[in-house]
């Protein structure tokens, strides 16, 4: 496994403050949430764009962390006409391009299967293209193992499309780990782990602290080998710790499981 943490966890700081952190606290990765108030985005100009890659890449010689995936807000199987949906995944997957992130995650954001699938079928020329992946997460309108593991079967284009499992979503929906773990199968492609207080609080906690059976998602995922992020979400609960004091049990998570 390894490791990298979300730009959600930085509220009001910026692209250069999370890099630094992310190699302070020995983060392979670093995963960019895509909003304005972030710098990252897809509306950016190409000028912006260069100048973010030069931040990414740093001086010569600097240990600097891989971008592990962008998390977009998409919502691949929302209700209405497929152009807009499309059109917007193809602008952030051209983005993921360009800074060089593998991966842009998605969320349902409805139970569409149907649609989901056609319009991620839509991109796999894209995905093909680019070598970016798209990431459905276990999320909203369809938030276990199962349902994700539905769509991404009728869509049928594994190299274009897989599943991020968030370890918080299935578990509170009553899915039991081995159950998603099961329900994916070959789609896993990435994991964001978090705590929460419990399955009707979800109000970020740190890890081994709060009720999501951190240790046995663990178990299952050894012998995993890519990506585990830290949703650290403090964009949305801002009286919560830093995220630099969440890292050490984020990183120790990793180590546990990865040996």
């Amino acid at each position: 496994m390894k490791l990298a943490f979300s730009t959600l966890g930085m509220p009001g700081q910026g692209l250069r403050e999370a890099v630094a952190t992310a190699v302070e606290h020995g983060c392979a990765g670093l995963e960019l949430r895509l909003h304005p108030d972030t710098g990252v985005h897809a509306g950016l100009s190409p000028a912006r764009r260069a100048e973010v890659r030069a931040l990414l890449a740093g001086p010569p010689g600097a240990a600097r962390p891989e971008v592990s995936a962008l998390a977009g807000y998409v919502r691949i199987a929302e209700a209405g006409p497929d152009e807009p949906v499309v059109r917007a995944l193809r602008d952030d997957l051209a983005l993921a391009a360009d800074l060089g992130a593998p991966a842009v995650r998605v969320f349902p954001g409805g139970d569409d299967v149907e649609a989901g699938a056609r319009r991620l079928r839509a991109v796999a020329d894209l995905c093909a293209e680019s070598g970016v992946q798209v990431l459905v997460e276990t999320h909203d309108a369809m938030p276990t193992g199962a349902a994700v593991g539905r769509l991404l079967d009728a869509a049928g284009v594994p190299g274009a499309a897989g599943a991020l499992w968030d370890v918080l979503h299935p578990w509170r929906h009553g899915e039991e780990p081995a159950e998603t773990l099961t329900a994916l199968g070959g789609h896993l492609a990435y994991v964001q782990i978090k705590d929460a207080v419990s399955a009707a609080d979800t109000t970020p906690v740190p890890m081994w602290t709060g009720g999501v059976p951190l240790d046995e998602c663990g178990e299952l995922l050894r012998g995993f080998g890519g990506w585990v992020s830290l949703e650290w979400e403090r964009t949305w609960y801002p009286h919560v710790a830093p995220v630099e004091e969440i890292l050490p049990g984020a990183r120790e998570w990793v180590a546990r499981f990865s040996a």
